[in-house]
């Protein structure tokens, strides 16, 4: 039985468990309303992503998580679909850090002010907004085979000017976008031929 071939697939728009088809707009507003309830607490807005190798396809999830320590967190996520199994950890972690370092150019910006604009009169009170981009690698090469591969992946994430963070640390990775890594893509929606083909090489 012949299987049928995955086409590649890069959503630009963001869901939950609650929640569908959110742009960034959206995605910030939601952000905006959550720490509105508590403008006085500190927040860190993690972008991270993880990767699975599924039969005929590689499913990578980029997270985007808004959290309070301590007192809740709100997230949400989009997939890419690159239709080939990726087996090298060089190139599944470099596509990883890329689709975060993507979604990481759209927080910059008017957005980051916009929400530390709901912290700026809280500051003397506890008030805080940290970004960081959270690496799915670590630096202990007897426990992470993707050791070798941080520094270089770390630097590209502090070559735009932001935060990047690993294993153990690195929980926007590992902890939410992993979650949603684990089953095989069954959706529909392609790319463009040019998109796919950067995706095929």
């Amino acid at each position: 039985m012949k299987r049928r071939r995955q086409s590649p697939v890069h959503e630009t728009l963001f869901r939950n468990l609650s929640e569908k088809n959110l742009n960034i707009d959206d995605v910030f507003e939601r952000i905006s309303r959550f720490m509105r309830e508590e403008p006085r607490a500190a927040y860190q807005l993690i972008i991270g992503t993880d990767a699975q190798v599924h039969a005929g396809h590689t499913k990578f999830v980029t997270s985007v998580v808004i959290y309070r320590p301590g007192r809740g967190a709100w997230f949400c996520y989009r997939q890419t679909i690159v239709p080939r199994e990726i087996r090298s950890l060089q190139e599944k972690l470099s596509l990883e850090t890329t689709l975060s370092q993507e979604l990481a150019a759209l927080v910059d910006g008017d957005r980051r002010g916009m929400l530390e604009d709901i912290l700026l009169p809280y500051v003397y009170q506890g008030a805080e907004l940290q970004v960081f981009v959270d690496i799915d690698a670590g630096t202990d090469a007897k426990r992470n085979k993707t050791s070798a591969y941080v520094a270089d992946m770390v630097g590209r994430v502090e070559a735009m000017g932001l935060t990047a963070r690993v294993k153990p640390e690195a929980i926007g990775a590992s902890a939410v976008a992993n979650r949603f890594t684990k089953t095989p893509y069954r959706g529909g929606g392609s790319l463009s031929a040019a998109a796919a083909g950067t995706l095929r090489r």
